[in-house]
């Protein structure tokens, strides 16, 4: 006889009672249905389908190139295996910025075609409209804040964001703002650890750090890298837990050798 166990969602309420109650949120990046189902049963808290799959999945330098339909075809694959975690879709570029009607028609494509939790998107006092529009609609909003990479052109370098105190000052009103507009949540990318703790210990809703340092109220990471299959890509922020790169090189050249020598398939692995 099997005992069914019910898994507990996470909700965007129940990230609000974590950060209450001092527990960290772990967040990480899923692009596919397969690995979405590990991560999602490993226990991850909040699973960010984001538009770094145009880099790690696509090949590209930058996140600009994704599109809409791109990232409904990456989200709804990350549905589909999970049955934990809160799911998050990444508004991609171009979706949302200065066209509030565009970005309620983006983020409702989402959550009708993918059967996300919520949206995220890039941006402060620039993007409230849409961040207002979407929301009005019933859509769960997060931000993000610091680093983005979408604006990437607009800054030039992915160097450290808001070390300048007039920069650091923008970053804490835009967080009051997203946080007065009710996002559930915001996503602060490389920016001095100092100030991530100034923005966490300023709001009410969750603080997600990468590379802000460890006095916000989770951390988020992109999976290729965190399990060391990308390896070009190594800022101070980044700990790889695995070298999966090595492990299936490895495992390839294996599977080639076994080829080529005609050990497989042996006489146990046919009919």
């Amino acid at each position: 006889m099997s005992v069914h166990k019910e898994v507990r969602k996470v909700t965007t309420h129940r990230l609000s009672e974590m950060k209450l109650r001092g527990e960290k949120i772990a967040m990480l990046t899923s692009y596919d249905y397969s690995m979405a189902q590990l991560v999602d049963e490993a226990g991850v808290d909040v699973i960010l389908v984001g538009d770094s799959a145009s880099n790690v999945m696509a090949g590209n330098e930058t996140t600009l190139p994704i599109t809409l339909d791109h990232m409904i075809y990456h989200g709804r694959s990350v549905v589909k295996a999970v049955s934990r975690a809160l799911v998050v879709v990444d508004l991609p570029f171009g979706t949302y910025q200065g066209n509030s009607r565009e970005a309620l028609h983006s983020a409702i494509r989402i959550m009708k075609e993918t059967a996300a939790d919520a949206v995220k998107l890039e941006g402060g006092e620039e993007v409230l409209e849409s961040v207002n529009r979407i929301l009005s609609a019933g859509i769960p909003v997060m931000g993000h804040l610091g680093l983005m990479p979408q604006s990437i052109h607009k800054f030039g370098t992915y160097t450290v964001r808001a070390k300048e105190e007039e920069e650091a000052e923008k970053l804490i009103n835009d967080a009051n703002l997203l946080e007065e507009a009710r996002c559930f949540g915001i996503v602060l990318e490389k920016i001095p650890a100092s100030l991530g703790q100034r923005v966490a210990e300023k709001l009410k809703i969750p603080v997600i750090g990468i590379g802000a340092g460890n006095k916000v109220d989770g951390q988020v990471l992109v999976i290729h890298d965190m399990l060391g299959i990308t390896q070009q890509f190594s800022p101070r922020f980044l700990r790889r837990y695995h070298n999966l790169a090595a492990e299936i090189k490895g495992a390839v050249g294996n599977y080639i050798r076994d080829v080529k020598s005609l050990d497989f398939p042996n006489e146990k692995e046919q009919y």
